[in-house]
């Protein structure tokens, strides 16, 4: 059975929403690790009249908060949640480690327990996005990296589309070039080192893809460096919001806008939810070696229950064994991978 640590502390609404949504994971039959303060998390269970026999707590007696700033001091954390739950999966006593806390630490704290994938350069964080085919788009890096070489990017490349077919289910990924424009020649020195070196690779690159096309292309892939990523996301995610916020507000101007508001309303919530962060619960670390899953820190009992769940398909799977094969194969070897 797939065992997923949970981090319990970690997240604007945690332990209450780390508890919730680790009782209905393990009510749905899941195998959770539940890692945090023994004492607080057994008051928390006790909201729950059973609790499931697939949940167990790990004591952990110590939490990273949002607001710490990751540093080497990270290495001294040792009784931290993010710790404890990150050597689950080194110890082999979990497959997957899920967190809704610090990002920045988290990624540190992944790097020192778990270390990176055998000739991997940099991790990266992927997010899912819409797409018209139904099926989502991954776009990474989406803010671990704010500076990156072309190596790096064309690896995320290889990454993803190995995430995107083993836990997405997609058949035959293809990879997109987040750039200024659709012309090979176009963008930064990396950029067009990035498109010539992914036109040489194995992978299914279908060229550069626009800012405006991130929404409407059918790619499954999109590449693009952390800094790039991360602003891209929230121009969508805010826009979404402030649209949707438009729309809601039109329909209550008169008794007629009203009226069409009702009418609207099954398309509107379907494209609410359709760019919901909850609907997968977290975003995957790539490149390190272990399944680690980044949440919101807003995350409801919901949106841990999703990434709970994502992270015990990925690992049922395969997903670190499939990333570890494709930069082995040496397709996309990097430059210092033998150092």
């Amino acid at each position: 059975m797939t065992v997923v640590a949970l981090d319990a502390f970690g997240g604007d609404f945690a332990p209450q929403a780390t508890v919730d949504g680790a009782v209905r994971s393990a009510e749905a039959g899941m195998e959770v690790a539940l890692v945090g303060d023994q004492t607080r998390l057994t008051v928390e269970l006790e909201r729950h009249k059973d609790v499931p026999s697939g949940l167990r707590i790990v004591h952990a007696p110590d939490a990273i908060g949002m607001g710490d700033t990751p540093s080497l001091d990270m290495r001294r954390r040792t009784g931290s949640s993010m710790f404890v739950g990150l050597d689950l999966i080194k110890r082999g006593e979990a497959e997957a480690f899920v967190s809704m806390g610090n990002t920045g630490a988290v990624l540190a704290l992944s790097l020192i327990v778990l270390g990176k994938l055998p000739g991997v350069e940099r991790p990266a964080l992927a997010a899912l996005i819409p797409s018209p085919t139904g099926e989502p788009t991954l776009v990474v890096d989406i803010g671990a990296n704010a500076e990156s070489r072309a190596t790096h990017l064309v690896q995320w490349a290889a990454l993803g589309t190995e995430y995107m077919r083993v836990v997405m289910g997609i058949e035959h990924p293809t990879v997109g070039l987040l750039n200024i424009g659709a012309e090979p020649s176009k963008g930064s020195p990396r950029e067009i080192e990035v498109h010539e070196q992914l036109t040489a690779s194995s992978l299914d690159f279908v060229g550069n893809v626009e800012g405006s096309d991130v929404l409407a292309t059918d790619t499954t892939v999109i590449v693009t460096d952390g800094y790039t990523g991360n602003v891209a996301l929230k121009l969508i995610e805010g826009s979404v919001s402030t649209i949707l916020g438009g729309v809601r507000d039109a329909t209550r101007d008169s008794l007629r806008a009203r009226a069409g508001g009702l009418l609207m309303m099954p398309s509107l919530r379907a494209l609410r939810e359709a760019f919901d962060y909850r609907q997968y619960g977290g975003v995957p670390l790539i490149g390190v070696n272990g399944l680690v899953l980044v949440g919101h820190g807003r995350s409801d009992s919901i949106a841990v229950e999703n990434a709970i769940r994502t992270a015990a398909e990925g690992a049922e799977h395969g997903a670190i064994e499939a990333m570890a094969a494709v930069v082995a194969s040496g397709d996309v070897a990097s430059e210092d991978s033998a150092t």
